[in-house]
């Protein structure tokens, strides 16, 4: 092939390459030119600057070798002295670049053979780059598409201007398709990689269900009905929280719809995975209570500061509440976003039992009381010494058979019991050489001073280094379930704000920081927290 072949053929052949690869004909002409340069090259020296022109009107090509101007030229092939170069043109100055026009070229077949990888390599790049460029704002949408190949269990779709990939673990369990099935699938991500950009699509994405529902309930997709949270065990079983902004609409009727057809839609695209719609509430317990059914829940219980729930149920509704293998209890978890322990009544009776008996043993100990008002401490609510040390008066004398006298005496005994175990604290404390100046922080008692011991810490510095994390404890949620890490404060009753305020006193006292930096702090929340509400 020559330069000089047929232009308007070359034009075709642009136009043609631009149609299929649905790319801008500009670009599949710039790929020419560089793979002319390339050619070009080889012909006329590889250290060369030339550069090839095609009219995009007339397909007419033109080479050019580029010289610089330079005061003194060292390579001919590159550069050109100022003098000559004001020969061609009087205004040249060093720096700028003077064309040299060449003569048309014949490829040969290396040449042409280079010049066609160029123009392919380039024509894929585009190809790759508009394919990126229009699924990459699609993430989060259902596309369809057709089974290209199934390669080790993970699907090739073709999506019509772009193949998408669901891996082995993104398709539904026992789930089967073959060349040419129609598959309709989420597309939770778009990645431009090595090999050009990869669909990542998913038929097991909790999102994937919320738009099959989208579809199939205008209520959700007019924004009437709201998705608050969804959990799925793939093909085989679900929970989705939907919530009403009309008082007129009732969410769980409308997403199931006359007969069920609309939640039957969706069971039929998931290969017949159970669907339970529950009505969500802003209430953590009656959400929880939602969540669990068709479990029957008797009482539940919360801590909030570990986001962890106890649920008690009749003993014949336990294994309907777990579910088979958990399955139930697991998927309410995930929606809810609590961690959920379910016990029969009769656990949750044998619970109470025994902690209303450590109680009374407890106040049988340190009060040197007979057990009978030892019982009557306990079954009042009191649950430590310290509470019945410093609670008003009135609140122990109030009680049944309990008069001023009996209620002064049990509150002396219970401060003299805490003395003396302030004191054994103590020593052990200085025993383990933990610093008198920690007294200093408020709120800090012996035996806690004892545990900061026994962890090394000993000095205000010390304590200055900890987080209120390391003095109350933790929680990370990974994959559906909470691990809870102990903090050396967690047998004590410290709130996560006294632990933080602790904190903070021992930074000041070991001159960390001033009381002007707490107030310059303290400026900047409240600047957040107002633009934030503006």
């Amino acid at each position: 092939m020559a330069v000089s072949a047929n232009r308007l053929e070359l034009l075709q052949i642009a136009d043609a390459v631009a149609r299929e690869k649905v790319i801008d004909r500009e670009i599949v002409l710039a790929a020419m030119a560089d793979a002319i340069q390339k050619a070009a090259r080889s012909r006329y020296g590889t250290e060369s600057n030339i550069r090839a022109d095609i009219n995009p009107k007339t397909g007419e090509i033109r080479l050019q070798r580029l010289l610089e101007v330079v005061e003194k030229a060292e390579d001919y092939s590159t550069q050109i002295p100022l003098e000559l170069a004001r020969d061609r043109n009087p205004d040249a100055a060093i720096g700028d670049f003077i064309a040299d026009p060449l003569p048309p070229m014949d490829f040969g077949r290396i040449a042409a053979q280079s010049a066609k990888q160029v123009i392919v390599q380039k024509v894929r790049e585009a190809e790759r780059d508009r394919q990126f460029d229009e699924f990459k704002d699609r993430v989060g949408e259902i596309v369809n598409g057709t089974v290209k190949r199934v390669e080790y269990g993970n699907v090739i779709v073709d999506l019509g201007r772009g193949e998408g990939i669901i891996r082995r673990d993104e398709m539904i369990p026992r789930e089967n398709v073959r060349y040419g099935d129609r598959v309709r699938a989420y597309v939770y991500d778009v990645r431009r990689e090595q090999r050009g950009p990869q669909i990542f699509l998913s038929r097991t994405h909790p999102q994937f269900m919320v738009k099959l529902f989208t579809m199939e309930v205008p209520e959700i997709y007019d924004g009437i009905i709201q998705v608050k949270s969804v959990a799925r065990d793939p093909g085989s079983r679900a929970k989705i929280a939907v919530i009403s902004n009309d008082s007129s609409i009732d969410p769980v009727g409308a997403c199931v719809g006359m007969r069920g057809s609309r939640v039957q839609a969706v069971v039929g695209e998931l290969q017949g995975e159970k669907i339970d719609i529950i009505p969500w509430s802003q209430d953590p317990a009656t959400f929880v209570v939602n969540a669990l059914q068709p479990a029957e829940v008797a009482k539940v219980v919360l801590d909030e500061d570990a986001e962890r729930i106890e649920v008690v149920v009749p003993d014949e509704q336990l294994s309907l509440a777990i579910g088979r293998r958990g399955q139930n209890v697991r998927l309410a978890s995930q929606l809810t976003g609590w961690d959920i322990d379910i016990m029969t009544e009769a656990e949750e009776s044998e619970r109470r039992q025994k902690e209303f008996n450590e109680r009374t043993n407890l106040f049988m100990d340190a009060l040197d009381v007979d057990e009978m008002v030892g019982q009557v401490l306990a079954s009042e609510g009191f649950a430590a010494v310290e509470e019945l040390a410093y609670v008003d008066l009135d609140e122990i004398s109030s009680i049944d058979g309990f008069d001023e006298d009996t209620a002064q005496e049990i509150q002396t005994r219970a401060r003299e019991f805490l003395e003396k175990l302030e004191a054994e604290m103590d020593e052990k404390r200085k025993a383990l050489g933990v610093a008198d100046e920690l007294r200093q922080i408020d709120g800090i008692t012996a035996q806690m001073m004892v545990a900061l011991g026994e962890d090394g810490i000993k000095t205000i510095e010390d304590f200055a280094g900890c987080a209120a994390d390391d003095l109350v404890g933790w929680t990370e949620r990974k994959n559906g379930e909470t691990k809870k890490f102990e903090g050396l404060f967690s047998k004590f009753d410290i709130s996560r704000v006294e632990a933080e305020q602790m904190v903070v006193q021992a930074r000041l006292l070991a001159g960390w920081i001033t009381e002007e930096d707490l107030a310059k702090d303290a400026e900047a929340v409240e600047a957040d927290v107002t633009e934030q509400d503006a």
